[in-house]
C-alpha cells in the first residue's frame, strides 16, 4: 500500500469518528434501527368499520309474472242466429246482466207461434173433456134413480116388476157410472197435454230468451269477433267451428299467479299481505294471497300460488308486467351486520372485527334473515363490536389497523331474493 493510501484511510476513520461524537443518543439509536421498524406507524392501514347493532330485519322475495283478470272468458251464443243488434265494442264497460247484442233467430219465432196454438188447442181440448165428464155425470144420475126405483118396487112387492127389467136397469147404471171413470180419465189425459204444451212452450221461450246475449259479470270487452249480421254458431256443439261474440274480462279484480320456490313455501299463508309493483305505472298496490295449490310441482319445484289485486283506481290493465314482493321472515329486533361485510367460501361465512386493541380478528359468522342490505347474525358477534365493511383483500387477522368509522346504511327491506316466472 502507498503512503497516499494509508494517508486516506487514516482521515476517513478520524472523520467518522467526529462525526458519532457530535450525535446524540437518541439520533444514534434512530440511526441504528432497521428501516422498516422507523416507519411503521406511518403505514398502519386504516380500514372502514360499522359497529354491530340491533334493528328491524325483514327477509323478502320478489317473484315476477304478469297480471291477469279474475275472470276472463270469451261469450258464445247459446243458440244459432244472425246478430241483429251489436251494442258493445272494444273497450266498452258492462256490467252484470246488460245486453251485449241481440239475435234473429226465425226458426225459434216460428216454433213459439206453434207452441202458443197447441196450448190453445189443448186448453179447448180440456174444456170439451170437462163437458163430456158433467154430460156423462147426468146421464149417470138418470140411470142410477131409474134402477133406485125400480129395485125399490121390485123389493116392496115381489113379483110385481120382472128380474130382467131390475137387471136392465143396474146394467144401464153400472155402464153409466164406468162411462163417468173412462171420461174423467180423458179429462185427466188432456190436462197432462196442456201441461206438456205449456212446458214445450217454456223451453223454447227459455232458448228464444238467448237471442239477447247478455253480460255475466261486471267487466270490459277486451276483444269482439263478431260483426252485424255476422252468423253466430250455437256454442254447446261441438260439431260447428263455433265463433265468440267477445271477450270480456273482470276489471275491478286482477290476479297474479306466482310460482313460488319450494324454499319458501313454508311461509306462504292465506291472507298474508304483498306488495305488488308495476314498473310500468310507477307506484305499488296492496294485495294479499287468496289461494294457492296446496302441492310443489315437480317438474319446477314450485307451488302454484295466486295474489289478488283489486283495481280501484282502473289504472291494471290485463297482460302487465307486476312483481309480487313476499315477506318472508321479519325480526323487528335482530343482530344486524351489513352484507358487504361479509365473506363467503361455500357454506362459510366469515367478517372481519377489530377488536378493542386494534387488532383484526377473523370471525365465522351463522346468519338467519337477510335484507336487501343487512343480515341477521344469530352467532359469531356481539352488539357493539367494529366490523370491517371497506376492502378486505390485502387484510391478515392479528394486523394492527386504524379505524375510520362510516356511516351505516339507512335499514332497507327492500326484497333481497327475487325469482321470475
Amino acid at each position: 500500500m502507498s503512503k497516499s493510501s494509508t494517508a486516506l484511510l487514516f482521515f476517513s476513520a478520524a472523520s467518522l469518528a467526529f462525526l458519532s461524537g457530535c450525535s446524540s443518543p437518541g439520533e444514534q439509536v434512530s440511526a441504528a434501527l432497521p428501516q422498516q421498524n422507523a416507519g411503521s406507524a406511518p403505514n398502519t392501514q386504516t380500514v372502514g368499520v360499522v359497529k354491530v347493532t340491533r334493528h328491524p330485519v325483514a327477509e323478502k322475495l320478489t317473484v315476477s309474472s304478469e297480471l291477469v283478470p279474475f275472470q276472463e272468458i270469451d261469450v258464445y251464443a247459446k243458440e244459432s242466429g244472425f246478430v241483429k243488434q251489436l251494442l258493445v265494442d272494444y273497450g266498452s264497460h258492462v256490467r252484470a246482466g246488460q245486453l251485449m247484442a241481440v239475435l234473429e233467430i226465425p226458426e225459434l219465432e216460428a216454433q213459439l207461434q206453434q207452441d202458443q196454438a197447441a196450448i190453445i188447442a189443448q186448453n179447448d181440448e180440456v174444456t170439451r173433456e170437462t163437458h163430456e165428464v158433467e154430460r156423462v155425470k147426468a146421464q149417470h144420475n138418470v140411470l142410477h134413480l131409474e134402477y133406485a126405483r125400480i129395485a125399490s118396487v121390485a123389493k116392496a112387492q115381489p113379483g110385481l116388476v120382472a128380474q130382467q127389467e131390475v137387471d136392465d136397469a143396474q146394467g144401464k147404471d153400472l155402464a153409466a157410472e164406468s162411462q163417468i171413470e173412462a171420461t174423467q180419465g180423458a179429462l185427466q189425459a188432456a190436462r197432462s197435454q196442456l201441461v206438456v204444451a205449456k212446458a214445450k212452450l217454456s223451453r223454447d221461450q227459455a232458448l228464444f230468451a238467448y237471442a239477447r246475449i247478455t253480460a255475466p259479470f261486471d267487466g270490459v270487452v277486451t276483444q269482439r269477433y263478431a260483426n252485424l249480421g255476422a252468423l253466430m254458431q250455437a256454442g254447446t256443439s261441438s260439431s260447428t267451428q263455433a265463433m265468440p261474440l267477445v271477450r270480456l274480462s273482470e276489471e275491478d279484480l286482477y290476479r297474479l299467479v306466482i310460482p313460488v320456490p319450494e324454499t319458501y313455501v313454508k311461509y306462504i299463508k292465506v291472507g298474508d299481505p304483498i306488495e305488488v309493483r308495476v314498473p310500468s305505472l310507477g307506484h305499488s298496490f296492496a294485495g294479499k294471497v287468496t289461494r294457492f295449490s296446496v302441492d310443489v310441482s315437480s317438474s319446477t319445484r314450485t307451488m302454484h300460488t295466486e295474489v289478488d289485486v283489486e283495481n280501484r283506481t282502473g289504472e291494471l290493465v290485463p297482460g302487465l308486467y307486476a312483481e309480487a314482493v313476499l315477506s318472508i321472515v321479519e325480526r323487528p329486533d335482530a343482530l344486524a351486520l351489513p352484507l358487504q361485510a361479509l365473506d363467503r367460501s361455500g357454506s362459510v361465512v366469515t367478517v372481519f372485527i377489530v377488536n378493542p386493541q386494534g387488532r383484526l380478528e377473523q370471525r365465522t359468522v351463522t346468519l338467519g334473515a337477510q335484507s336487501a342490505n343487512y343480515a341477521e347474525a344469530l352467532a359469531g358477534l356481539r352488539e357493539g363490536e367494529n366490523i370491517v365493511v371497506s376492502d378486505r383483500s390485502g387484510l391478515k387477522a392479528g394486523e394492527v389497523v386504524a379505524t375510520h368509522a362510516i356511516e351505516p346504511m339507512s335499514y332497507d327491506a327492500s326484497p333481497d331474493n327475487s325469482q321470475s316466472k
